[in-house]
């Protein structure tokens, strides 16, 4: 007998018919003689439509309210879970963040679970039922409903397969695994059998829509296995674990890319200490994300270029604070909101030579030409004109034999 946590996405749950299916996957595993929790997210669409009506009502939506709003969907799905293991003969019941609870700390629409209490969960565990929690969402120590971000439901899954120190958690999307990009776009995409925390959490953060960045870091930070699984099918899901029980054979596991950055260049910088500070400051303060940060070195040592991407949804603030930032003194500034980020994943490349040539020469020989480069052990990422984002995905995919 093992105790397991199952949290299912958005698509998986987003129709009563696949709430249903999903209740039947769960039963499954009861019948089996498993403690099962429940983890579910909205229904496919409906955080996107209550941040619509959010909208209409004002642009300035208090962010206080809007967590009350955008947990409702959530606790819409639990119901309905619950209310479909009902009918299949299974003791279920919906608990909501306040029930039972679930502590988080931190500001609205970004905050993180820190504790969470067990016992009543775990008594009705042991009577045989299964316990349906609404993921995303926490209440703070004041009493208020929080939010843990987008993708949040992922983190709630890892965190309470932490604390009720379960043996699984596993999680269900509409694909069969991590792929090696995204098969939407990349027929001849395979899927990963096994794959480290380290490059999962870079293919997250990188666009991987898998699974979000948080929980692969969480689930990295408590050693906490996860398996993805697909809802729609049997096959077997992708596993992701510590890097001791990956085979390291190929230099690259995957292609990630993501259409939603931008660049900024600043031209005629002064060259002296303090001014790239002076220039993320206001930019920290704002929350807007800095990604790469690429610094000319000037012939006169005067004057340089300094060049950064963030996203495009937050490339026109970061311009106008730094417009609006008398400390930065700059002959010019430039925007071009029409690239894409294109990685390479890998913890192999690290005991494999060559790779930065071979991802170089490949994209020349495309005449896809380069605008910023990033490193790191099991990472190379490039920004490229988005126009041959596709291009660049699928030559590099075959180079690196990922077929």
């Amino acid at each position: 007998m093992a105790k397991k946590v199952l949290k299912f996405g958005g698509t998986s749950v987003g129709s009563v018919k696949r709430i249903a299916h999903a209740a039947k996957i769960v039963k499954k595993e009861q019948d089996k003689g498993n403690k099962v929790i429940v983890i579910v997210s909205a229904m496919a669409g409906t955080t996107n439509n209550l941040i619509e009506h959010s909208k209409s009502i004002s642009k300035k939506f208090h962010k206080r309210e809007l967590d009350v709003l955008l947990s409702s969907g959530e606790q819409v799905t639990s119901a309905l879970m619950a209310g479909a293991l009902n009918d299949l003969g299974v003791k279920s019941k919906s608990w909501m963040n306040w029930q039972i609870p679930i502590i988080t700390e931190g500001e609205h629409a970004n905050a993180r679970i820190i504790k969470m209490n067990v016992e009543n969960i775990n008594n009705y565990l042991e009577q045989g039922g299964v316990a349906v929690i609404p993921g995303f969402q926490g209440v703070s120590k004041s009493g208020d409903i929080t939010t843990i971000g987008r993708g949040g439901s992922d983190a709630t899954a890892v965190v309470v397969a932490k604390i009720f120190q379960t043996d699984s958690c596993e999680i269900y999307t509409d694909v069969d695994g991590v792929y090696s990009s995204d098969p939407n776009k990349i027929p001849l995409a395979k899927k990963i059998d096994k794959i480290s925390y380290e490059e999962m959490l870079e293919l997250s953060s990188l666009g991987a829509k898998v699974m979000q960045s948080s929980a692969v870091q969480a689930a990295m930070m408590n050693d906490i296995p996860i398996q993805v699984k697909s809802t729609f099918t049997n096959r077997e899901g992708t596993e992701i674990g510590s890097q001791e029980n990956i085979d390291y054979s190929k230099a690259v596991t995957g292609v990630a890319y993501s259409k939603d950055d931008a660049k900024i260049t600043l031209i005629g910088v002064e060259d002296k200490p303090g001014v790239a500070a002076d220039i993320f400051e206001p930019l920290s303060k704002e929350q807007i994300n800095v990604d790469m940060v690429i610094q000319n070195i000037s012939a006169d040592g005067n004057k340089t270029d300094l060049t950064f991407t963030t996203k495009r949804q937050e490339s026109k603030n970061a311009i106008s604070l730094i417009k609006s930032n008398k400390k930065i003194k700059y002959e010019k500034i430039n925007l071009n909101d029409k690239v894409s980020k294109i990685s390479i994943v890998g913890a192999g490349m690290v005991a494999t030579p060559g790779v930065t040539y071979k991802m170089f020469r490949s994209l020349a020989e495309e005449k896809i030409n380069i605008l910023a480069i990033s490193t790191s052990e099991i990472k190379i990422s490039v920004i490229i004109d988005e126009n041959s984002t596709i291009d660049a995905v699928k030559k590099l995919h075959k180079i690196f034999n990922l077929e």
